[in-house]
């Protein structure tokens, strides 16, 4: 699988859940939920305990697609390609990330909110530009402006997304969203509120 396929698969799924939580043991709880529920592709961030370990072991299920968010630097990423994943997610502009993506055939996201920003993650690399934090930029109306004057460019708005607000970013035009907190929530993960953790993807899926 390349990065044009890892793309299409991305822009399929239209959510890709952003697990952040402050143990590996809840992040797998969440996901093991969330795949009971129908998600296949799961964004695990450097800022869960061990991150590595956990993508090897997710990434190690055929059916999952598994991507590493917050990656700080490049000794970071090759850590996460190694243990099997195939897409890198950066909030921020690092061409260093660029060169271990395409020596693993792995999908880049590197971090924008303005149009010069933009520019310089594409010229960095990035297959995907995620603009966060999306909603106190303006939400879909931004993303809608930045489409204006980048079409074809794929978007990932992150930060404040929600089931009631997903159509919307989409119609305006990103690829996919990134969901955390609204889907990924740890209180609900800590008192074993699988059903409303479940309820919250059904939404949306439907």
């Amino acid at each position: 699988m390349d990065q044009t396929d890892l793309m299409a698969r991305l822009r399929a799924a239209r959510v890709i859940p952003v697990v952040r939580t402050h143990s590996a043991a809840h992040a797998a709880t969440v996901v093991g939920w969330l795949r009971d529920a129908g998600l296949r592709i799961f964004e695990i961030t450097m800022t869960i305990p061990d991150a590595p370990a956990l993508i090897r072991d997710l990434a190690s299920d055929p059916a999952l697609l598994v991507g590493a968010g917050t990656v700080p630097d490049a000794a970071t990423a090759r850590t996460c390609l190694d243990a099997g994943a195939r897409f890198l997610v950066a909030p921020w502009i690092d061409p260093t990330l660029s060169a271990p993506c395409q020596a693993a055939g792995a999908a880049l996201m590197l971090g924008a909110l303005t149009p010069s920003e933009v520019r310089a993650a594409l010229a960095a690399g990035a297959d995907a530009v995620k603009i966060f934090p999306a909603a106190s930029l303006g939400g879909p109306a931004h993303i809608k402006a930045l489409a204006s004057v980048f079409p074809g460019v794929a978007f990932c708005p992150t930060g404040g997304v929600e089931p009631g607000n997903v159509a919307a970013y989409l119609a305006a035009g990103a690829a996919f969203v990134g969901m955390g907190g609204a889907l990924v929530d740890e209180k609900r993960i800590a008192a074993g509120d699988r059903a409303a953790i479940v309820a919250v993807a059904e939404a949306i899926r439907a």
